[in-house]
C-alpha cells in the first residue's frame, strides 16, 4: 500500500512512544523531526493510527468546559512579562519522605526556571529560590501566584512578607482569583506533565525523586516539543530578562507631594492623632498617603492599599475587581489528551 509505514520508521515511532507514554502523535512526530530532520516522517494522523493498532492509545470522553471569559494573558506578550509560581502539592516517596516541589516558569515561553523540592513552604525557604532565579535570569515584570501562603495573605492588599520582597526587588505580585486555577492554566498544565513524568509512581527514595525533578526540568525545557509553541521547545523561545537583579531590596520612592509614614512594629501608623492599623507585613516599611477631598489614599509602591477618610480611624480596602485574565482554561485538562474523540 502506498501509504504504509516502513517497518523501520514504524518501530522508531513506537520506540519514542514507549519512552514517553504521555506523548501524542503530534509531539512524537515533532520530536523525531528535530533529532532526524532529513527523514521523511509520516503525518501525525498516520502515526496516531499506528498507535491505535498497537494498543498504545488511551481514549477518554471529552468533558464539556466553559469558554474563557476573556483573552488569555492579555499583557503577556514576551518572555519575562509574567512568571508563574506554585507548589505542585506534596506526595510521599517510596521511603516515606515527603516531597513538595516548588515550580517557577515563564508564562510566555513555558520555560521552567525552577523545579525543586523544598523542606518547608514558607518565605524563608521560597525567597532564596526566587533570589537565585532573579540573579540568573533577571527580573520579570509580574509574578503570578495563587492566594495561599507564602505568596499572599488575607491582610490589606493581600500582602505577605514574600510579596513585599517582590515589590522591593522591582516585581509586581499578581494573584489569580480565589478558586480559579484556570487563570494560571499554563502552569497547572505543566504540573500535570510533571506528575505523569516523575511522580506516577513516585521514586523509591527522596534522593532519587530530586534527581528526577532535575532531569525533568532539563528535558521539559530542551527536548520536549510544545504544541502551543509550534512544536518548539521552551529553551528555543526563552531569553533572559534585560532587567538585571543585584540582590538589593530597595524601599519604594514616592513623590514629594505625598505624606510618608513608616509602619510601626505593631502594623500601625499614626495619622492626625489616631493609630490606624495597616498590616503586619509592612512593619518597618514606608507607605505613601495622598490626600484628596475623600481622605487619604494609602499606597505601598505601585500597590494601592485603600483609603482613610478624614474622620476615619481605619483603612478601608478598595473594592475588589476581577483580574480579567484567563490562562486558556479550555486547554488545561486534568488527564492526557485523547488522540480521537469518542462518538
Amino acid at each position: 500500500h502506498p501509504q504504509v509505514i516502513a517497518e523501520k520508521t514504524a518501530e522508531r515511532c513506537l520506540e519514542v512512544r514507549r519512552m514517553h507514554p504521555t506523548w501524542g502523535p503530534v509531539k512524537v512526530r515533532a520530536y523525531l523531526e528535530r533529532i532526524a530532520p532529513g527523514t521523511g516522517w509520516p503525518a501525525a494522523s498516520t502515526i496516531g493510527e499506528l498507535f491505535d493498532r498497537e494498543g498504545l492509545t488511551v481514549k477518554r470522553k471529552l468533558r464539556r468546559r466553559s469558554p474563557p471569559s476573556s483573552a488569555p494573558f492579555a499583557h503577556c506578550g514576551a518572555a519575562n512579562d509574567v512568571w508563574c509560581i506554585d507548589f505542585k502539592g506534596w506526595f510521599l516517596t517510596g521511603d516515606g519522605k515527603r516531597c513538595e516541589p516548588l515550580t517557577l516558569s515563564d508564562a510566555y515561553s513555558r520555560y521552567l526556571l525552577r523545579c525543586q523540592d523544598l523542606r518547608r513552604n514558607d518565605t524563608d525557604h521560597v525567597w532564596p529560590v526566587l533570589d537565585a532565579a532573579f540573579r540568573e535570569f533577571g527580573l520579570p515584570h509580574h509574578l503570578r501566584s495563587d492566594n495561599g501562603s507564602p505568596f499572599a495573605s488575607r491582610g490589606v492588599g493581600g500582602l505577605s512578607r514574600l510579596s513585599v520582597n517582590l515589590i522591593k526587588a522591582g516585581v509586581m505580585p499578581e494573584r489569580i482569583a480565589p478558586g480559579k486555577p484556570q487563570q494560571n492554566g499554563r502552569h497547572e498544565r505543566m504540573h500535570l506533565t510533571l506528575l505523569q513524568e516523575v511522580a506516577n509512581p513516585p521514586a523509591n527514595s527522596l534522593r532519587e525523586q530530586i534527581k528526577r525533578l532535575r532531569d525533568f526540568q532539563r528535558f521539559y525545557n530542551e527536548e520536549r516539543p510544545h504544541q502551543a509553541l509550534d512544536n518548539a521547545t521552551p529553551a528555543e523561545r526563552y531569553q533572559p530578562s534585560p532587567r538585571r537583579f543585584d540582590g538589593i531590596l530597595r524601599e519604594p520612592d514616592y513623590d514629594d507631594d505625598c505624606t510618608v509614614r513608616r509602619v510601626r512594629h505593631n502594623g500601625e501608623i499614626k495619622l492626625n492623632g489616631n493609630m490606624i492599623y495597616i498590616t503586619a507585613a509592612l512593619v518597618g516599611e514606608p507607605i505613601a498617603l495622598a490626600e484628596d477631598q475623600q481622605g487619604w489614599t494609602v499606597s505601598y509602591g505601585p500597590l494601592v492599599l485603600g483609603t482613610i477618610s478624614h474622620r476615619g480611624d481605619r483603612l478601608r480596602k478598595p473594592k475588589s475587581k476581577g483580574c480579567g485574565l484567563e490562562d486558556n482554561a479550555a486547554r488545561c485538562p486534568q488527564g492526557p489528551q485523547p488522540t480521537q474523540q469518542q462518538t
